[in-house]
């Protein structure tokens, strides 16, 4: 009996030698995620169970489909009109519509940014009401992982729904027209989706900015779409105004009058949503030759073709720059606020 014991325990203590060894103890910490991608995770799944997520997400993906159906329907009758865009037959499908809906890059410019402010109004202010900010900065954790987290998690919902929905045009493409995509139209389509989804992250971090400044998730809510509803209908009346007000008595030239619709169209493109339109009609649309006035003589002797899509992206290079440097200063502003922001526990 006593063999049996002695034996017993040491068989006890090899295992927990074994175990204890350095080899299980190093995949033991290769097993160990990190802090920040363990709080990644756990945002990306409190923002897909969420209910607001769920209804924005079908509220976009009908009228998407919506739009990509009436685009369907009208096939038949923009086939019979011959154009430069023939060849980009595919592309159709993101800008024509009938009338009675909008196209797809219409509803992607009105929706996204509900979408990225319904994602960030509440990111920190929530967490400071719960009290439970207070309780993860006591971790040994950085105080940035926290606004990192928040912004990387919305980021990736956004990039997938985006992602998905750009497949799901594109598999109905092929599915209802049986006419596959171009390389040059699969490179448009890509630029595109990713276009969309820096214009979702400019919204996103106005909202997470807005949830840094106000206390009330509500507050923060009202500000953000107050900001919205701004910039979608009140802006271009206050620029057109404007140009009224400031517009010259006479106009003695073509250049004088090229110029001063030049300056009005460079004030509307203070607008995000300007700068998003402006690019994706000049990427979607490679008949688009230029974004502002032409004199008679810069129009003398064009040939009416497509651009390729090096010509395109440079065309649009400004609208895209000036959407990612909004985005980023709105994140650093966000990111200073946050990390000079006094939490206290409650």
């Amino acid at each position: 009996m006593m063999n049996v014991n002695i034996t017993a325990i040491s068989r006890k203590l090899f295992n927990n030698n074994s175990e204890k060894s350095p080899y299980s103890m190093s995949l033991n910490r290769k097993k160990v995620q990190h802090p920040f991608w363990v709080m990644v995770s756990k945002e990306i799944s409190d923002q897909v169970r969420s209910w607001r997520f769920i209804i924005l997400v079908a509220l976009i993906a009908l009228t998407c489909l919506a739009s990509v159906y009436t685009a369907l329907t009208q096939f038949p009758k923009s086939a019979g009109a011959k154009s430069s865009e023939d060849i980009f037959f595919f592309l159709k499908l993101f800008t024509l519509s009938d009338g009675t809906l909008p196209s797809f890059t219409v509803f992607i410019s009105f929706l996204g940014p509900l979408l990225g402010l319904s994602l960030g109004f509440d990111a920190i202010n929530s967490e400071m009401n719960r009290g439970t900010l207070s309780r993860i900065l006591s971790q040994p954790i950085y105080r940035d992982y926290i606004i990192n987290a928040k912004f990387l998690a919305a980021l990736s919902v956004v990039s997938f729904l985006f992602v998905t929905l750009g497949l799901l045009v594109v598999g109905a493409g092929l599915i209802f027209l049986g006419i596959p995509p171009t390389v040059d139209e699969l490179w448009r389509v890509i630029f595109f989706v990713l276009l969309s989804i820096v214009y979702v992250a400019f919204w996103l971090n106005l909202s997470i900015f807005f949830s840094i400044i106000f206390r009330q998730p509500a507050t923060s809510a009202l500000a953000g779409i107050a900001v919205w509803i701004f910039f979608s209908i009140f802006y271009n009346m206050i620029i057109q105004l404007i140009a009224k007000g400031i517009a010259p008595q006479q106009i003695y030239s073509e250049q004088q009058a090229v110029n001063f619709q030049n300056f009005v169209l460079n004030l509307m493109r203070l607008n995000p949503s300007q700068l998003f339109s402006d690019a994706t009609v000049t990427l979607l649309m490679p008949s688009v030759r230029s974004l502002g006035a032409l004199t008679m003589a810069q129009v003398e002797g064009a040939i009416p073709t497509p651009l390729p899509l090096g010509q395109s992206l440079l065309m649009v290079w400004p609208q895209v720059t000036g959407l990612v440097a909004g985005t980023i200063v709105l994140f650093a502003i966000s990111y200073y606020l946050f990390m000079r922001r006094e939490v206290r526990s409650r």
